[in-house]
């Protein structure tokens, strides 16, 4: 007896329950497909087969899963595809994190899934019944979970959004097979993040840090309704856990538009929930030449990040951004490193956080200093001179604290404290006249390391935020000129000028200098890297001599 299926075609749109090639059961849902098959054969065992409706709009769905579609034909119940992948599908955007939902066993699936595509799968929570399938090269997730609740519809109604509220069986493709009991549709059309009601926010206070995330990642407006749910929820965010927090803060912070997110965050009453130190900087006032409090100079450096990150990337289409001459000159400055540049913001540090994001941290931090460290005087001229002598240190300690209490990683934090302590530097440098020395490059780079490069980047924008463009042409071209140089040498003479090989060791001088080993040998070593770095020695014999004069000296 042949076991191919027969054309299941007049079933499109419906659930249909096959004992082998035969079709026992049909009906709207699983359930109805699988109680009518159970009447005549109530001890089998059936397959659940969705028939996609072919009416409908084809979706953009990932590859994958075509690729899984025999395996998902064969299982016993219904598997969903749920959340953002259905969200973005609806966008016309292809998702890299899939979400599926099943009535029971899901990390079985999970297993399964992995293994028809040679993967490891993982136990996120056993008790909740959630696994999770990782590609990694192709950053590629796929979760899979367990109804939250009794059914589809009760897991839906679960979540935060209209718009993350549809699913789709796992083998359809077309808009005409969509359960949307909740119109994210026509959320999704109008461009609209709407709660699916009024307690969504309220059961699961993080979702409104992920609600204004969406709102600016997808470049959606905000339901007035649920604009009023994000202020009640706001003062309950403290009882959610820090890492979920944390998680969605960095995300936000990962959208094309990162300032306008934290600007709602504040508008919102969430900012001073989670990060209250940013909030108090909202009423510090600064001198000329900033023309903005504090807080409102630091959503105006993200703004300038920004797009000086946009002139980085490609494609920069050449004569774009000639409209603004700041950018431009940006462009042309930073046009031979891009590639290096690109590839340092990807770049990931302990804990999964990359470059950019580092950059971001440091620019929204940058000035956090600034509220403990504000001194006003009396100025002859202007009436009162504010100032905030040593900000960036106070900044980069309350950095460290701050980040530490989100539980990022060591590595993480230490970088972006370094961007903090050290945004100040290209700044001196400029206006110490000139282009820099090979020492001065040197010194910047050992007192800032890895994160230098992001620090002179982000000196751009902090001046392009303070004068509102440019400003006077000697101070910019000056700046321009600093991190002209800070980056030639960095990617072009990294081993001239920033870590030299050593043409000497400690055992060497304690030998030919005939010194005891101590403090004096790791001075004396500095001493001469630096002058190595300057170009003043380039040899073994002439690095001694300096080391010998130094010690005699005493000169640092």
């Amino acid at each position: 007896m042949s076991r191919e299926l027969p054309d299941l075609s007049a079933y499109a749109g419906r659930w249909v329950a096959l004992y082998g090639p035969q079709v026992t059961g049909v009906g709207e849902s699983p359930d109805a497909a699988l109680q009518m098959a159970r009447h005549s054969r109530p001890k089998e065992r059936f397959v659940l087969r969705f028939v996609d409706n072919p009416v409908g709009e084809s979706l953009a769905l990932s590859p994958l899963l075509e690729q899984l579609r025999p395996l998902f034909q064969t299982q016993s119940q219904p598997v969903y595809l749920v959340g953002g992948a259905v969200r973005d599908a609806l966008l016309g955007r292809i998702s890299h994190d899939l979400d599926f939902v099943v009535p029971a066993n899901a990390i079985k699936l999970a297993f399964a899934v992995a293994d028809a595509l040679g993967v490891p799968a993982y136990v996120l929570d056993r008790e909740r019944d959630t696994g999770r399938v990782l590609l990694p090269e192709a950053h590629t997730s796929l979760d899979f979970a367990r109804f939250r609740g009794p059914d589809l519809a009760a897991d839906l109604r679960d979540r935060d959004l209209t718009i993350n509220a549809i699913a789709l069986p796992a083998t359809a493709t077309t808009t005409a097979s969509l359960i949307d009991p909740h119109h994210g549709q026509a959320d999704v059309a109008a461009s609209m993040v709407r709660a699916i009601h009024e307690r969504s926010l309220l059961d699961d206070p993080v979702r409104t840090l992920r609600t204004v995330r969406l709102v600016h990642s997808l470049g959606f407006s905000l339901a007035p309704e649920t604009e009023t749910a994000v202020r009640t929820a706001a003062p309950h965010l403290h009882e959610s856990s820090i890492e979920r927090i944390r998680d969605e803060l960095l995300k936000l912070l990962e959208t094309a538009v990162p300032h306008r997110a934290v600007a709602d965050l504040a508008r919102l009453g969430l900012l001073a929930e989670v990060l209250p130190d940013m909030m108090a900087l909202a009423t510090v006032e600064q001198s000329l030449p900033h023309h903005e409090p504090v807080f409102a100079h630091t959503l105006s450096v993200m703004r300038w990040l920004t797009q000086i990150e946009a002139v980085v990337e490609p494609p920069s289409t050449p004569g774009k951004d000639k409209s603004d001459p700041a950018l431009s000159a940006v462009r042309e400055l930073l046009a031979p490193y891009a590639e290096q540049i690109q590839a340092m913001w990807q770049a990931e540090v302990a804990g999964g956080v990359n470059g950019r994001l580092l950059l971001h941290l440091g620019a929204l931090f940058h000035d956090v200093g600034k509220a403990p460290t504000q001194t006003i005087e009396p100025d002859a001229e202007s009436g009162q001179r504010i100032r905030f002598l040593q900000h960036e240190q106070v900044g980069a300690d309350m950095t460290g604290q701050i980040l530490h209490r989100l539980c990022l990683s060591n590595e993480a934090v230490a970088f972006v404290k370094k961007i903090v302590a050290g945004h100040m530097r290209p700044l001196h440098l400029a206006n110490s006249g000139g282009r820099p020395s090979r020492r001065a490059v040197f010194r910047y780079f050992r007192a800032t390391a890895t994160a230098g490069v992001s620090i002179a980047l982000l000196s751009l924008a902090d001046h392009l935020a303070t004068y509102n463009g440019t400003g006077p042409a000697k101070q910019w071209q000056a700046l321009l000129q600093v991190v002209q140089e800070l980056c030639y040498h960095y990617f072009e003479r990294h081993e001239e000028t920033i870590v030299p090989p050593s043409l000497v060791d400690g055992r060497m001088l304690i030998e030919k200098l005939q010194l005891s080993p101590g403090p004096e040998i790791g001075r004396l070593l500095r001493l001469v890297q630096e002058a190595q770095a300057a170009g003043e020695v380039d040899s073994v014999d002439t690095a001694v001599e300096l080391a010998r004069h130094a010690h005699t000296t005493g000169k640092s």
